[in-house]
């Protein structure tokens, strides 16, 4: 698993520290580094970051200005030297604060928190009564956390370390496995078509012994998973 990370510092010695920083943990790569935050947003529409590394006083645009203009931002862990704005910080969901200077530890510290953001991106749910009930999962897509009915979602498509959850009209993108949400969901309601698909039985409108439809989009049934596809679709 790679955590992509963003760093976003004026200093070239706290720019420094956190390639150091970073190049110990074999879970964190980085794909971009900036002086200001101005650069960094055209970056961000090109490319998708797990998690920024943001100072806060800079030229032209602060860290806390850049995040409130974010619709939807990565996780983030604030870098600075000024303890003022750490109620800011936090009242944008930022996932730590580290004051300058910080050991490695108090950064290890950090990234545990982002640890454990990712054993949560995905939890299921049960209704509040038998008459009732309708089972629903939440499922974390940046800031936002959305209620998903198992009735709803038709497809769930692996992205390389991300899923994709395909319900109504949605398409939620959240860090997580394919094999963790498969453990999530009833087995009566969802097969594993490829290593890449999780469909929902009811969702299915037609079905050869290659592939199975869901609405108009096609989706492949690999020979690992076939016998099993065909028994869930025949009972």
């Amino acid at each position: 698993m790679n955590i992509k990370c963003l760093i976003i510092e004026d200093e070239p010695i706290a720019r420094e520290v956190l390639r150091d920083y970073i190049g110990k943990l074999d879970d964190l790569e980085i794909s971009g580094e900036y002086e200001n935050a101005l650069e960094a947003i055209s970056f961000l529409k090109q490319n998708r970051v797990d998690l920024i590394f943001l100072d806060i006083n800079m030229p032209q645009l602060s860290g806390i200005d850049f995040l409130r203009g974010l619709s939807h931002s990565p996780k983030t862990i604030i870098t600075t030297a000024h303890r003022e704005f750490a109620l800011e910080g936090f009242e944008l969901q930022v996932l730590d604060y580290l004051l300058k200077p910080y050991s490695f530890e108090r950064f290890f510290q950090a990234i545990e928190k982002y640890y454990e953001t990712l054993s949560h991106a995905v939890t299921m749910h049960h209704g509040e009564s038998p008459q009732t009930q309708r089972d629903y999962l939440y499922v974390r897509d940046n800031r936002k956390t959305y209620k998903l009915y198992l009735s709803d979602i038709s497809l769930i498509e692996s992205k390389g370390e991300y899923i994709q959850v395909w319900s109504g009209e949605k398409k939620i993108m959240t860090r997580s496995s394919l094999s963790g949400i498969e453990k999530l969901l009833p087995q009566n309601q969802f097969i594993r078509t490829h290593h890449s698909f999780i469909v929902s039985v009811n969702h299915i409108s037609a079905f050869t012994a290659s592939t199975v439809e869901i609405g108009d989009t096609e989706i492949p049934i690999s020979r690992k998973y076939k016998n099993l596809v065909m028994k869930a679709l025949k009972n």
